[in-house]
């Protein structure tokens, strides 16, 4: 693909988000995971993915008929709460989609917010460059039926600027592109990652860095190159909780 920069950690590793030693977790950030009614496994491969990153605190929002399934099912460090309309004002990113869409996305929320999956459907009009969507071919035709370029990158950035947000489209060559027209491919991946459950993973890696102030572009970039790493350590025949098994380690390495 022409004209278009290959994403390196050298264009990010300088916004990667770091711990100073008077550091507390809420200066680390706080990100929310919306929690599926049903599908609860991509939710719970999401918030792990998200903690894994260095994030202060993750929470994941549940229904009462499902908060004792997560409650019972992540680890200690996340915790669990079983009110949709949950918030405060130590939020710092949140996450719809993984598994399903237990409430409506906040489309007016100033916070970085990540829209994946399921919550890529029914979009309004215009949205704001705090927003990600993370569609895979699939999903962006449906989201997108009327960008119908066979060029990636040109749709990738035609729907980043029709709604003024970033726009990760996945695949063997995923590109991230940005509403100011900026965008880079990312090959840096396995094609062992085409497994159930590696997209929610990688939603989880994006919020976790936005969540701790990283800029949202190089966010993106660092949470995709992260997450083709993972999947090169991982080896064949992964699966998706695999990958977030080798999250501290790459981090630690590219630090």
């Amino acid at each position: 693909m022409k004209n278009i920069p290959e994403n390196t950690p050298e264009a990010w590793i300088k916004s990667l988000p770091t711990k100073g030693r008077n550091m507390h977790k809420y200066n680390a950030g706080h990100a929310l995971v919306y929690g599926a009614s049903k599908l609860t496994g991509a939710s719970r491969l999401a918030a792990e993915a998200c903690a894994r990153t260095g994030v202060g605190l993750v929470t994941v929002l549940a229904k009462k008929n499902t908060g004792d399934i997560y409650r019972t099912s992540l680890p200690a460090h996340i915790l669990v709460r079983d009110d949709m309309a949950y918030t405060n004002d130590k939020v710092t990113a949140k996450l719809y989609g993984p598994g399903g869409v237990s409430v409506k996305p906040d489309y007016t929320s100033s916070l970085p917010t990540i829209l994946d999956a399921d919550a890529l459907k029914d979009l309004p009009e215009n949205l704001s460059e705090n927003f990600i969507l993370t569609p895979h071919e699939g999903e962006f035709k449906r989201a997108f039926s009327h960008l119908n370029s066979n060029d990636r990158l040109e749709k990738a950035r035609a729907a980043s600027q029709e709604k003024n947000c970033h726009i990760i489209l996945k695949g063997p060559e995923t590109i991230i592109a940005a509403p100011d027209g900026k965008a880079v491919i990312n090959t840096h991946a396995s094609p062992w990652l085409a497994s159930a459950g590696t997209g929610d993973v990688l939603a989880g890696l994006i919020t976790g860095l936005v969540a701790q102030g990283m800029p949202i572009f190089e966010a993106c970039c660092a949470a995709v190159w992260i997450h083709g790493e993972c999947g090169i350590k991982s080896g064949p025949y992964l699966v998706a909780s695999d990958l977030i098994n080798h999250i501290q380690k790459t981090l630690s390495e590219i630090i």
